[in-house]
Protein backbone atom coordinates (compact mmCIF):
# COMPACT_ATOMS: atom_id res chain seq x y z
CA UNK A 1 0.00 0.00 0.00
CA UNK A 2 1.12 3.55 -0.66
CA UNK A 3 3.13 4.84 2.35
CA UNK A 4 1.36 8.21 2.22
CA UNK A 5 -2.00 6.48 2.59
CA UNK A 6 -0.60 4.49 5.52
CA UNK A 7 0.68 7.74 7.02
CA UNK A 8 -2.82 9.18 6.79
CA UNK A 9 -4.13 6.18 8.74
CA UNK A 10 -1.27 6.51 11.25
CA UNK A 11 -2.19 10.15 11.89
CA UNK A 12 -5.88 9.25 12.20
CA UNK A 13 -5.26 6.49 14.73
CA UNK A 14 -2.85 8.66 16.74
CA UNK A 15 -5.37 11.50 16.84
CA UNK A 16 -8.14 9.11 17.87
CA UNK A 17 -5.95 7.64 20.63
CA UNK A 18 -4.96 11.08 21.94
CA UNK A 19 -8.54 12.32 22.03
CA UNK A 20 -9.55 9.08 23.78
CA UNK A 21 -6.75 9.68 26.29
CA UNK A 22 -8.36 12.97 27.22
CA UNK A 23 -11.80 11.34 27.36
CA UNK A 24 -10.51 8.42 29.49
CA UNK A 25 -10.31 10.72 32.54
CA UNK A 26 -7.00 9.30 33.71
CA UNK A 27 -7.82 5.76 32.53
CA UNK A 28 -10.95 5.67 34.70
CA UNK A 29 -13.22 5.00 31.71
CA UNK A 30 -12.44 1.53 30.34
CA UNK A 31 -13.76 1.93 26.79
CA UNK A 32 -11.70 5.05 26.15
CA UNK A 33 -8.68 3.43 27.83
CA UNK A 34 -8.86 0.51 25.39
CA UNK A 35 -9.12 2.94 22.46
CA UNK A 36 -5.96 4.68 23.71
CA UNK A 37 -3.89 1.51 23.85
CA UNK A 38 -5.19 0.05 20.58
CA UNK A 39 -4.98 3.38 18.75
CA UNK A 40 -1.39 4.10 19.72
CA UNK A 41 -0.44 0.48 18.99
CA UNK A 42 -1.86 0.65 15.48
CA UNK A 43 -0.34 4.06 14.85
CA UNK A 44 3.17 2.95 15.84
CA UNK A 45 2.81 -0.29 13.86
CA UNK A 46 1.87 1.76 10.79
CA UNK A 47 4.83 4.09 11.38
CA UNK A 48 7.11 1.06 11.36
CA UNK A 49 5.74 0.03 7.97
CA UNK A 50 5.95 3.56 6.58
CA UNK A 51 9.59 3.98 7.61
CA UNK A 52 10.53 1.24 5.14
CA UNK A 53 9.73 3.65 2.30
CA UNK A 54 9.94 7.22 3.59
CA UNK A 55 12.63 9.15 5.51
CA UNK A 56 12.10 9.24 9.27
CA UNK A 57 12.31 13.05 9.52
CA UNK A 58 9.56 13.54 6.97
CA UNK A 59 7.37 10.84 8.48
CA UNK A 60 7.70 12.24 11.98
CA UNK A 61 7.14 15.83 10.83
CA UNK A 62 3.94 14.90 9.02
CA UNK A 63 2.69 12.53 11.74
CA UNK A 64 3.33 14.85 14.65
CA UNK A 65 2.55 18.11 12.84
CA UNK A 66 -0.81 17.05 11.48
CA UNK A 67 -1.53 15.32 14.78
CA UNK A 68 -0.90 18.55 16.70
CA UNK A 69 -3.08 20.58 14.35
CA UNK A 70 -5.99 18.15 14.28
CA UNK A 71 -5.94 17.47 18.03
CA UNK A 72 -5.82 21.18 18.82
CA UNK A 73 -8.81 21.92 16.61
CA UNK A 74 -10.73 18.85 17.79
CA UNK A 75 -9.97 19.73 21.43
CA UNK A 76 -11.55 23.11 20.86
CA UNK A 77 -14.81 21.60 19.67
CA UNK A 78 -14.97 18.42 21.76
CA UNK A 79 -13.54 19.65 25.06
CA UNK A 80 -13.95 23.43 24.74
CA UNK A 81 -10.17 23.98 25.01
CA UNK A 82 -9.00 27.54 24.59
CA UNK A 83 -7.56 28.33 21.18
CA UNK A 84 -5.93 31.76 21.29
CA UNK A 85 -5.00 33.55 18.10
CA UNK A 86 -1.30 32.91 18.75
CA UNK A 87 -2.01 29.15 18.89
CA UNK A 88 -3.82 29.35 15.56
CA UNK A 89 -0.77 31.11 14.12
CA UNK A 90 1.47 28.40 15.53
CA UNK A 91 -0.61 25.68 13.91
CA UNK A 92 -0.44 27.53 10.61
CA UNK A 93 3.36 27.67 10.91
CA UNK A 94 3.50 23.92 11.61
CA UNK A 95 1.44 23.21 8.50
CA UNK A 96 3.64 25.53 6.42
CA UNK A 97 6.70 23.72 7.77
CA UNK A 98 5.29 20.33 6.74
CA UNK A 99 4.57 21.70 3.29
CA UNK A 100 8.11 23.11 3.01
CA UNK A 101 9.67 19.79 4.02
CA UNK A 102 7.65 17.93 1.41
CA UNK A 103 8.24 20.49 -1.34
CA UNK A 104 11.98 20.35 -0.66
CA UNK A 105 12.09 16.82 -1.98
CA UNK A 106 12.92 15.40 1.42
CA UNK A 107 9.92 13.09 1.08
CA UNK A 108 11.71 10.81 -1.35
CA UNK A 109 13.87 8.00 -0.04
Amino acid sequence: MNPWVLLTFAVATEVTATLALRASDGFKRPLFSVIVVVGYGISFWLLGLILRDLPSGVVYAVWSGFGIAIITIAGRFLFHDRLPLVAIGGIALILVGILAINLSGAGSH
